[in-house]
């Protein structure tokens, strides 16, 4: 049986796929300081045959604009770190999540492929995030490249789930989404406020749908890098709109502060690549999920 390696394992997307992967070991910031060459070195020394980095520093919008430094001098540290004694000890197999938001910020034809990767520099809201893992994309290709080794990556689009933080300045725009839903409910208030203008497009896709292509990568040995995403891109307000009606408050007022900055307009992704690994994979509804999110937070008191 593979020895398998999750890194980022109290995380949304890990915590996911410990529910369907649970013979993995994960381990979290607490276990090991993936930004310190000596942890990185004992933690890749135990014999792994396959390592799934999904740890990373995250957040929102607003802590991507106040703490650029901070975003990719982590990143960096804990992405060069594992990828090289990963490298060293012979790591047959090595899949590392990204972002979206590597992409171009501003491009003239959408959906975006993965051929568009290094195309143009990312959107600046969070321009450091999105370097330190362009250069994970770069770092993996290039030890492909020198030293015959299978490795992948894959690109997700925007995530929420069950285990997400609920916080509004590092949670996922929908999971903070839900959050404000339930505190408004609880308070009795008619309206929730919402930052930005509620015009960008976004493709939001639920955790356990990653996880299962994860897994879906580790058991049937896929070594291609690839978009992970829905097929729907839809604008911010009618995401609200959707999850005021999944959540029985369509009686609720959206209301949008623009003084706040949207981010990128758009970068929704091509899933064409990934539909050829997975013909048969059905995406989680976006009402269904969001129910899903909104019961689960009402019935452990999350809120």
């Amino acid at each position: 049986m593979s020895k398998i390696l999750v890194t980022g394992g109290s995380g949304l997307v890990g915590r996911h796929l410990r529910d369907i992967l649970p013979a993995a070991e994960y381990i979290s910031s607490k276990d090991f300081d993936l930004r310190s060459e000596a942890d990185v070195k004992t933690l890749c020394e135990k014999g792994w045959d396959h390592i799934v980095h999904l740890a990373a520093r995250v957040g929102g919008i607003i802590e991507n604009i106040n703490h650029p430094a901070e975003f990719i001098e982590d990143n960096i540290l804990m992405n060069t770190l594992l990828l090289k004694y990963a490298r060293l000890n012979d790591v047959k197999r090595f899949t590392a999540l990204l972002s979206t938001c590597i992409y171009p910020g501003d491009y003239e034809r959408y959906p975006l492929t993965e051929s568009d990767l290094f195309n143009g520099p990312p959107e600046k809201t969070n321009f450091a995030y999105a370097v330190s893992k362009l250069a994970l994309a770069a770092q993996i290709d290039a030890v492909n490249q020198q030293f015959g080794s299978r490795y992948n990556y894959l690109i997700p689009c925007n995530l929420y789930g069950i285990y997400d933080k609920v916080d509004e300045k590092r949670s996922h725009y929908l999971t903070a989404l839900i959050g404000k839903i339930i505190k408004a409910e609880r308070e009795g208030r008619e309206f929730i406020q919402l930052l930005g203008t509620g015009h960008p497009l976004r493709q939001f896709m639920y955790a356990d749908d990653l996880a299962r292509v994860i897994k879906g990568c580790i058991e049937n040995d896929i070594t291609e890098s690839f978009n992970v995403a829905v097929s729907e891109n839809l604008t911010i307000r009618q995401i609200a709109e959707i999850a005021l009606e999944a959540t029985g408050n369509s009686q609720m007022e959206l209301r949008f502060d623009d003084s706040f900055p949207d981010g990128q307009f758009r970068k929704d992704v091509s899933n064409e690549k990934m539909l050829r690994s997975f013909p048969n994979f059905e995406f989680t509804p976006l009402a269904d999920g969001i129910r899903t999110v909104y019961q689960y937070y009402k019935s452990h008191n999350i809120v």
